[in-house]
């Protein structure tokens, strides 16, 4: 993984105000690349975005992704070569409380996003960011491969698998010869610091912390695929590197853990309890609170030995190090201190294992 392709490169990402957007930022920023981001105001309050301070480094635009016209203006204006979609109603709860609201961000936002590099001619490399839940779950032990069928049960889901769709028809019909290379990237269950969100394990962890509470877990025995925040996001950035300078890598991608690292979720904040005692001292524990709600997978696992075999790829740190690199910077945030700095040296221990 070498950041100096991405020097002066034009780069747009949409959704970069989020979580995973807030680090990828960082990452491109670091590497020199001319980065514009396209999204709402930034989704939790306190936020990563604007704790690192993004918006001054970065052409920050406000937009949403269902407003064609106003995004045809900024590619207009900025001339992107690589296309970053990571724009997206990411809760699965939130998805069943407004389901209008996801499919039209999720679905449509994409259309818009891709007639966009449709009638830009300076954009070279595409990539979708989609989910792991994109497959059609029939709750098997073993990981889900890229053609495997796609139909996610709930909206969140479903509409991410339209958006596979979306992106596939899109490349067939208007993407045919060399002129854009597009791939998807569906991508596990991310952890990392500076994630503020509502309804993920990790955060609620750290609320129930801060608040000196034990940690309510929903659901401690459904098993998902936990990576850190800089293993998707360094995936992403080679997979658009590599289609940028070889359209044959264009394809679809799963990117998750190694197998040892799908955990069940009580056996994560299980970790999670004994590395936070252990670096912060305290007796933080948890307590299941199973409380009915609607549905959502039990058992999820990815094969990515597609991204493996064809970029000689393999995951850096095992659950244990991204559980405690979490703990890392939520001990920075909670003492004052630049967490952009504590980004910062992150990316560069992870980009160090990757090029060793």
């Amino acid at each position: 993984m070498d950041l100096t392709f991405y020097h002066n490169k034009k780069v747009l990402i949409t959704g970069h105000t989020g979580f995973k957007g807030s680090w990828m930022c960082q990452m491109l920023v670091m590497a020199g690349a001319r980065v514009t981001g396209y999204a709402l105001n930034a989704p939790t309050d306190p936020c990563l975005f604007d704790l690192c301070h993004l918006a001054e480094k970065i052409d920050s635009v406000t937009g949403d992704v269902r407003d064609l016209k106003h995004m045809k203006d900024v590619f207009a204006r900025t001339q992107p070569e690589i296309v970053i979609h990571m724009a997206a109603q990411p809760i699965v709860r939130e998805s069943y409380e407004d389901p209008v609201y996801t499919y039209e961000t999720n679905v449509m936002g994409t259309v818009n996003v891709l007639e966009c590099v449709r009638c830009t001619p300076s954009v070279k490399s595409f990539l979708n960011v989609t989910t792991d839940k994109v497959y059609l779950n029939r709750e098997w032990d073993w990981g889900y491969r890229e053609n495997e069928e796609l139909n996610g049960f709930d909206p969140y889901s479903n509409s991410k698998s339209c958006s596979e769709l979306v992106t596939s028809s899109y490349k067939n019909s208007f993407f045919s010869g060399d002129s854009v290379a597009i791939s998807t990237a569906r991508a596990g269950n991310v952890i990392g610091g500076g994630d503020f969100s509502a309804d993920r394990i990790i955060p609620d962890c750290i609320r129930a912390v801060e608040k000196g509470q034990d940690i309510p877990v929903r659901n401690p025995f459904s098993i998902r695929p936990y990576e850190h925040v800089l293993e998707p996001v360094a995936a992403y950035l080679m997979i658009a590197r590599a289609q940028y300078e070889d359209i044959r890598y264009a394809g679809n991608y799963n990117v998750g853990p190694d197998e040892a690292d799908c955990w069940n979720t009580g056996d994560l904040v299980s970790l999670f309890c004994r590395k936070w005692n252990q670096m912060a001292g305290g007796s933080v524990k948890w307590m299941n609170q199973f409380d009915g709600g609607p549905h959502e997978a039990n058992f999820l696992k990815l094969d990515c030995s597609r991204l493996k075999r064809t970029f000689g790829w393999n995951p850096c740190w095992n659950a244990e190090t991204a559980v405690e690199k979490v703990i890392e910077w939520t001990l920075d945030y909670f003492g004052g201190k630049d967490v952009s700095m504590c980004m910062q040296k992150q990316i560069s221990e992870f980009l160090g294992l990757q090029q060793s």
